[in-house]
Protein backbone atom coordinates (compact mmCIF):
# COMPACT_ATOMS: atom_id res chain seq x y z
CA UNK A 1 0.00 0.00 0.00
CA UNK A 2 1.19 3.60 -0.92
CA UNK A 3 1.94 5.81 1.72
CA UNK A 4 0.24 8.94 2.44
CA UNK A 5 0.46 12.09 4.65
CA UNK A 6 -1.75 13.12 6.80
CA UNK A 7 -3.38 15.97 9.14
CA UNK A 8 -5.86 16.05 12.07
CA UNK A 9 -8.05 19.10 11.97
CA UNK A 10 -9.05 19.82 15.80
CA UNK A 11 -5.80 17.98 17.40
CA UNK A 12 -5.56 19.37 20.37
CA UNK A 13 -9.44 17.78 21.81
CA UNK A 14 -10.58 14.33 22.79
CA UNK A 15 -11.28 12.77 19.48
CA UNK A 16 -8.27 14.91 18.23
CA UNK A 17 -5.96 13.02 20.74
CA UNK A 18 -7.31 9.52 20.11
CA UNK A 19 -6.35 10.68 16.53
CA UNK A 20 -2.64 10.86 17.42
CA UNK A 21 -2.82 8.04 19.31
CA UNK A 22 -4.03 5.90 16.39
CA UNK A 23 -1.70 7.24 14.11
CA UNK A 24 1.19 7.83 15.50
CA UNK A 25 2.69 4.54 14.16
CA UNK A 26 0.11 3.58 11.37
CA UNK A 27 1.21 1.27 8.93
CA UNK A 28 0.00 3.77 5.76
CA UNK A 29 -0.77 7.10 7.35
CA UNK A 30 1.97 9.23 8.85
CA UNK A 31 1.06 12.75 10.48
CA UNK A 32 2.62 15.70 8.65
CA UNK A 33 0.48 18.58 10.08
CA UNK A 34 -1.60 19.13 13.18
CA UNK A 35 -4.27 22.18 12.91
CA UNK A 36 -6.81 23.58 15.75
CA UNK A 37 -7.98 26.92 16.97
CA UNK A 38 -5.71 30.38 16.49
CA UNK A 39 -5.48 29.82 20.35
CA UNK A 40 -3.34 26.91 19.74
CA UNK A 41 -1.69 27.90 16.41
CA UNK A 42 2.27 28.74 16.94
CA UNK A 43 2.60 25.95 19.89
CA UNK A 44 4.40 22.28 19.32
CA UNK A 45 1.87 20.17 19.89
CA UNK A 46 2.45 19.04 23.72
CA UNK A 47 2.45 22.77 24.21
CA UNK A 48 -0.65 23.61 23.16
CA UNK A 49 -2.38 20.32 24.53
CA UNK A 50 -0.93 21.04 27.78
CA UNK A 51 -2.54 19.73 30.91
CA UNK A 52 -5.69 18.55 28.68
CA UNK A 53 -4.48 15.52 27.36
CA UNK A 54 -7.14 13.04 28.21
CA UNK A 55 -5.82 9.72 26.61
CA UNK A 56 -4.64 6.91 29.09
CA UNK A 57 -1.28 6.16 26.78
CA UNK A 58 1.25 9.41 26.57
CA UNK A 59 1.45 11.47 23.78
CA UNK A 60 2.95 9.96 20.73
CA UNK A 61 6.85 11.14 20.88
CA UNK A 62 6.97 11.53 17.14
CA UNK A 63 3.77 14.24 17.55
CA UNK A 64 4.78 16.16 20.41
CA UNK A 65 7.28 18.99 18.47
CA UNK A 66 4.75 18.98 15.83
CA UNK A 67 4.20 22.49 15.60
CA UNK A 68 0.22 23.57 15.55
CA UNK A 69 -1.62 25.50 12.82
CA UNK A 70 -4.36 27.53 12.64
CA UNK A 71 -7.37 25.57 11.09
CA UNK A 72 -8.61 28.33 9.16
CA UNK A 73 -5.71 30.96 8.22
CA UNK A 74 -3.12 28.55 7.33
CA UNK A 75 -5.18 26.10 5.35
CA UNK A 76 -3.05 26.36 2.49
CA UNK A 77 -0.02 25.37 4.93
CA UNK A 78 -1.77 22.90 5.71
CA UNK A 79 -2.74 21.10 2.81
CA UNK A 80 0.53 21.56 1.40
CA UNK A 81 1.89 19.11 3.51
CA UNK A 82 -0.45 16.26 3.31
CA UNK A 83 -2.83 13.95 1.13
CA UNK A 84 -5.93 13.96 3.12
CA UNK A 85 -7.17 15.60 6.89
CA UNK A 86 -9.48 13.79 9.57
CA UNK A 87 -11.38 16.34 10.79
CA UNK A 88 -12.62 16.70 14.70
CA UNK A 89 -13.03 20.37 15.31
CA UNK A 90 -15.35 22.27 18.50
CA UNK A 91 -16.93 24.65 16.38
CA UNK A 92 -20.38 25.55 15.29
CA UNK A 93 -22.15 23.88 12.45
CA UNK A 94 -22.12 26.08 10.21
CA UNK A 95 -18.37 27.03 10.52
CA UNK A 96 -17.96 23.22 10.40
CA UNK A 97 -19.51 23.08 7.15
CA UNK A 98 -17.77 25.98 5.87
CA UNK A 99 -14.21 24.95 6.71
CA UNK A 100 -14.23 21.02 5.52
CA UNK A 101 -15.59 22.55 1.92
CA UNK A 102 -12.78 25.26 2.26
CA UNK A 103 -10.31 21.94 2.75
CA UNK A 104 -12.10 19.52 -0.16
CA UNK A 105 -12.23 22.31 -2.68
CA UNK A 106 -8.90 22.80 -2.46
CA UNK A 107 -8.26 19.08 -2.95
CA UNK A 108 -7.82 17.94 -0.06
CA UNK A 109 -9.99 14.86 1.01
CA UNK A 110 -11.88 15.27 4.63
CA UNK A 111 -12.67 12.73 6.78
CA UNK A 112 -14.79 13.78 9.20
CA UNK A 113 -15.98 13.29 12.38
CA UNK A 114 -18.21 15.88 12.84
CA UNK A 115 -21.91 15.86 12.44
CA UNK A 116 -22.34 18.89 10.16
CA UNK A 117 -22.27 17.10 6.88
CA UNK A 118 -23.99 13.89 7.92
CA UNK A 119 -27.38 15.25 6.36
CA UNK A 120 -25.58 16.37 3.03
CA UNK A 121 -27.34 14.36 0.73
CA UNK A 122 -23.78 13.58 -1.86
CA UNK A 123 -21.37 13.06 1.71
CA UNK A 124 -21.40 9.57 2.25
CA UNK A 125 -21.97 8.50 5.99
CA UNK A 126 -19.94 5.26 6.24
CA UNK A 127 -19.61 2.37 8.80
CA UNK A 128 -17.40 0.43 6.42
CA UNK A 129 -18.65 -3.00 7.18
CA UNK A 130 -22.12 -2.22 6.42
CA UNK A 131 -22.61 0.44 3.89
CA UNK A 132 -18.72 0.61 1.85
CA UNK A 133 -20.77 0.85 -1.55
CA UNK A 134 -21.67 4.35 -0.61
CA UNK A 135 -18.35 5.45 -1.25
CA UNK A 136 -19.30 5.42 -4.64
CA UNK A 137 -21.49 8.91 -4.19
CA UNK A 138 -18.01 10.36 -3.95
CA UNK A 139 -17.68 11.30 -8.08
CA UNK A 140 -21.24 12.90 -7.78
CA UNK A 141 -19.99 15.10 -4.59
CA UNK A 142 -16.81 16.53 -7.05
CA UNK A 143 -18.89 17.08 -9.66
CA UNK A 144 -20.66 19.33 -7.88
CA UNK A 145 -17.34 20.61 -5.15
CA UNK A 146 -15.80 21.06 -9.54
CA UNK A 147 -12.78 19.00 -7.39
CA UNK A 148 -10.75 15.94 -8.93
CA UNK A 149 -9.54 15.12 -5.85
CA UNK A 150 -11.25 16.98 -2.71
CA UNK A 151 -14.44 15.22 -1.24
CA UNK A 152 -16.00 14.39 2.47
CA UNK A 153 -16.47 11.63 3.76
CA UNK A 154 -17.89 10.68 7.48
CA UNK A 155 -18.25 8.56 10.47
CA UNK A 156 -21.82 8.18 11.75
CA UNK A 157 -22.87 9.86 15.48
CA UNK A 158 -20.61 7.40 17.79
CA UNK A 159 -23.66 6.07 19.78
CA UNK A 160 -25.19 4.67 16.31
CA UNK A 161 -21.73 2.03 16.48
CA UNK A 162 -23.18 -0.18 18.88
CA UNK A 163 -27.10 -1.15 18.07
CA UNK A 164 -26.90 -0.63 13.64
CA UNK A 165 -24.17 -3.33 13.19
CA UNK A 166 -26.02 -5.75 14.82
CA UNK A 167 -29.15 -4.97 13.58
CA UNK A 168 -28.14 -4.34 9.44
CA UNK A 169 -27.02 -8.05 8.83
CA UNK A 170 -30.52 -9.26 10.60
CA UNK A 171 -32.40 -6.50 8.43
CA UNK A 172 -30.94 -8.22 5.22
CA UNK A 173 -31.70 -12.03 6.39
CA UNK A 174 -35.34 -11.25 7.93
CA UNK A 175 -36.02 -7.87 7.70
CA UNK A 176 -36.33 -5.50 10.50
CA UNK A 177 -40.04 -3.41 10.62
CA UNK A 178 -39.25 -1.51 14.52
CA UNK A 179 -36.11 -0.88 16.94
CA UNK A 180 -36.42 1.03 19.92
CA UNK A 181 -33.39 1.82 21.70
CA UNK A 182 -32.29 2.96 24.82
CA UNK A 183 -28.72 4.53 24.91
CA UNK A 184 -26.24 4.62 28.07
CA UNK A 185 -23.52 6.91 26.58
CA UNK A 186 -19.84 7.62 28.13
CA UNK A 187 -18.87 11.15 29.77
CA UNK A 188 -15.89 11.21 26.57
CA UNK A 189 -18.83 11.04 24.04
CA UNK A 190 -19.02 15.00 25.49
CA UNK A 191 -15.27 15.22 25.32
CA UNK A 192 -15.05 14.71 29.04
CA UNK A 193 -12.99 13.25 32.25
CA UNK A 194 -14.52 12.73 35.41
CA UNK A 195 -11.88 15.26 36.38
CA UNK A 196 -13.09 17.53 34.41
CA UNK A 197 -16.73 17.08 34.88
CA UNK A 198 -17.28 16.31 38.61
CA UNK A 199 -21.09 16.85 38.55
CA UNK A 200 -21.16 13.38 36.70
CA UNK A 201 -19.61 11.25 39.58
CA UNK A 202 -22.64 8.72 41.03
CA UNK A 203 -24.49 10.63 38.59
CA UNK A 204 -26.81 10.20 35.62
CA UNK A 205 -28.15 12.79 32.86
CA UNK A 206 -31.38 11.99 30.84
CA UNK A 207 -31.03 13.99 27.86
CA UNK A 208 -28.02 14.32 25.34
CA UNK A 209 -28.63 17.50 22.70
CA UNK A 210 -29.54 16.33 19.88
CA UNK A 211 -28.80 13.10 19.95
CA UNK A 212 -32.15 11.22 20.26
CA UNK A 213 -32.56 13.20 16.87
CA UNK A 214 -29.60 11.26 15.41
CA UNK A 215 -29.86 7.97 16.79
CA UNK A 216 -33.37 7.88 14.59
CA UNK A 217 -32.58 9.38 11.80
CA UNK A 218 -28.99 8.62 11.01
CA UNK A 219 -29.73 4.76 10.49
CA UNK A 220 -31.78 5.55 7.65
CA UNK A 221 -28.97 7.45 5.64
CA UNK A 222 -27.11 4.02 6.16
CA UNK A 223 -30.01 1.98 5.09
CA UNK A 224 -30.45 4.43 2.13
CA UNK A 225 -29.31 3.85 -1.69
CA UNK A 226 -27.94 6.08 -4.02
CA UNK A 227 -29.93 7.95 -7.07
CA UNK A 228 -29.25 10.70 -9.27
CA UNK A 229 -26.17 11.43 -7.87
CA UNK A 230 -27.38 11.51 -3.94
CA UNK A 231 -28.07 9.13 -0.81
CA UNK A 232 -31.72 8.71 -0.38
CA UNK A 233 -32.69 7.52 3.16
CA UNK A 234 -34.97 4.51 3.75
CA UNK A 235 -38.02 4.54 4.87
CA UNK A 236 -37.54 1.66 7.29
CA UNK A 237 -36.80 0.11 9.68
CA UNK A 238 -38.68 2.46 12.52
CA UNK A 239 -36.44 3.81 15.21
CA UNK A 240 -36.85 5.25 18.18
CA UNK A 241 -34.83 6.23 20.83
CA UNK A 242 -33.84 7.45 24.52
CA UNK A 243 -30.51 8.53 24.62
CA UNK A 244 -28.48 8.97 28.25
CA UNK A 245 -25.32 9.98 29.92
CA UNK A 246 -24.13 7.74 32.37
CA UNK A 247 -21.07 8.03 34.90
CA UNK A 248 -18.79 5.94 32.37
CA UNK A 249 -15.12 7.15 31.39
CA UNK A 250 -15.38 4.92 27.79
CA UNK A 251 -17.88 2.95 26.31
CA UNK A 252 -21.45 3.59 24.70
CA UNK A 253 -24.04 0.42 25.69
CA UNK A 254 -27.56 0.10 24.16
CA UNK A 255 -30.60 -1.62 24.79
CA UNK A 256 -32.52 -2.60 21.99
CA UNK A 257 -35.71 -4.15 21.37
CA UNK A 258 -36.74 -5.26 17.69
CA UNK A 259 -39.11 -6.62 15.56
CA UNK A 260 -38.62 -8.67 12.57
CA UNK A 261 -40.82 -8.88 9.42
CA UNK A 262 -39.98 -12.62 9.18
CA UNK A 263 -39.09 -13.43 12.60
CA UNK A 264 -36.32 -15.83 13.04
CA UNK A 265 -34.49 -18.30 16.15
CA UNK A 266 -31.76 -17.19 18.99
CA UNK A 267 -29.85 -19.48 17.13
CA UNK A 268 -30.16 -17.95 13.99
CA UNK A 269 -29.71 -14.47 15.04
CA UNK A 270 -26.24 -15.62 16.72
CA UNK A 271 -25.53 -17.40 13.53
CA UNK A 272 -26.09 -14.31 11.28
CA UNK A 273 -23.83 -12.26 13.86
CA UNK A 274 -21.03 -15.25 14.09
CA UNK A 275 -20.50 -14.91 10.47
CA UNK A 276 -20.88 -11.73 9.56
CA UNK A 277 -17.84 -9.45 8.22
CA UNK A 278 -17.89 -7.08 5.53
CA UNK A 279 -15.76 -5.20 3.11
CA UNK A 280 -12.85 -4.33 6.05
CA UNK A 281 -12.43 -7.52 6.94
CA UNK A 282 -12.25 -8.69 3.30
CA UNK A 283 -9.41 -6.14 2.22
CA UNK A 284 -7.87 -6.98 6.05
CA UNK A 285 -7.59 -3.19 6.94
CA UNK A 286 -5.31 -2.00 9.01
CA UNK A 287 -7.55 -1.38 12.23
CA UNK A 288 -10.40 -4.15 10.97
CA UNK A 289 -11.64 -6.64 13.57
CA UNK A 290 -11.59 -9.85 12.53
CA UNK A 291 -14.35 -10.87 14.34
CA UNK A 292 -16.50 -7.87 13.99
CA UNK A 293 -20.04 -9.13 16.13
CA UNK A 294 -19.06 -10.97 19.26
CA UNK A 295 -22.11 -12.28 21.32
CA UNK A 296 -21.72 -13.45 25.28
CA UNK A 297 -23.85 -16.08 26.23
CA UNK A 298 -23.36 -14.92 29.68
CA UNK A 299 -25.93 -13.01 31.69
CA UNK A 300 -23.88 -10.64 32.86
CA UNK A 301 -22.14 -9.70 29.59
CA UNK A 302 -21.09 -7.84 27.93
CA UNK A 303 -19.82 -5.13 30.65
CA UNK A 304 -18.21 -1.88 29.61
CA UNK A 305 -15.20 -2.25 31.62
CA UNK A 306 -14.33 -5.50 30.29
CA UNK A 307 -15.43 -5.62 26.83
CA UNK A 308 -15.11 -2.24 25.46
CA UNK A 309 -11.59 -2.56 23.98
CA UNK A 310 -12.07 -5.61 22.12
CA UNK A 311 -9.99 -6.34 19.12
CA UNK A 312 -8.64 -2.43 19.97
CA UNK A 313 -11.76 -1.24 20.57
CA UNK A 314 -13.22 -1.92 17.16
CA UNK A 315 -15.02 -5.13 17.78
CA UNK A 316 -18.84 -4.93 18.69
CA UNK A 317 -20.46 -6.74 21.43
CA UNK A 318 -23.65 -8.09 22.17
CA UNK A 319 -25.25 -9.83 24.79
CA UNK A 320 -28.76 -10.72 26.62
CA UNK A 321 -30.75 -12.25 23.06
CA UNK A 322 -34.03 -13.12 24.71
CA UNK A 323 -37.48 -12.75 23.42
CA UNK A 324 -39.65 -9.98 24.67
CA UNK A 325 -43.16 -9.51 25.48
CA UNK A 326 -43.99 -6.70 22.40
CA UNK A 327 -41.43 -6.81 20.37
CA UNK A 328 -40.42 -9.96 18.87
CA UNK A 329 -36.77 -9.68 20.84
CA UNK A 330 -34.37 -7.62 23.28
CA UNK A 331 -30.84 -7.51 23.84
CA UNK A 332 -27.56 -5.05 24.27
CA UNK A 333 -25.08 -3.93 22.56
CA UNK A 334 -21.49 -2.33 23.10
CA UNK A 335 -19.00 -0.42 21.65
CA UNK A 336 -16.19 1.92 22.22
CA UNK A 337 -17.32 5.29 21.87
CA UNK A 338 -13.75 7.17 21.17
CA UNK A 339 -12.55 4.21 18.96
CA UNK A 340 -14.82 2.04 16.69
CA UNK A 341 -17.50 5.09 17.71
CA UNK A 342 -15.09 8.20 16.69
CA UNK A 343 -11.48 8.47 15.65
CA UNK A 344 -11.13 4.31 15.20
CA UNK A 345 -14.16 4.49 12.89
CA UNK A 346 -12.71 7.00 11.06
CA UNK A 347 -9.37 5.79 10.86
CA UNK A 348 -11.16 2.50 9.73
CA UNK A 349 -13.39 4.89 6.53
CA UNK A 350 -10.14 6.24 5.43
CA UNK A 351 -7.94 2.59 4.88
CA UNK A 352 -11.39 1.83 3.01
CA UNK A 353 -10.96 4.91 0.56
CA UNK A 354 -7.16 4.38 0.62
CA UNK A 355 -8.12 0.61 -0.27
CA UNK A 356 -10.24 1.85 -2.97
CA UNK A 357 -7.64 4.54 -4.54
CA UNK A 358 -9.34 7.58 -3.63
CA UNK A 359 -6.40 9.22 -2.66
CA UNK A 360 -4.81 8.71 -5.31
Amino acid sequence: MKKFNVGIIGATGMVGQRFALLLADHPWFTVTALAASSRSAGKTYKEAVGARWAMKDEMPENLKDLMVYDATADIDTVVSKVDFVFCAVDMKKDEILALEEMYAKKECPVISNNSANRKTPDVPMVIPELNSDHIKIIEAQRKRLGTKKGFIAVKSNCSLQSYVPALYPLDEKFGVEKVLVCTYQAISGAGKTFERWPEMIDNVIPYIGGEEEKSECEPLKIWGEIKDGKIVPATSPKFTAQCLRVPVSDGHMAAVFVTFKNKPTEEQIKEVWKNFSGEPQALELPHAPKQFLNYFEEDNMPQTKLNRDLEGGMAISCGRLREDSQYDYKFVCLSHNTLRGAAGGGVLLAELLAAKGYFD
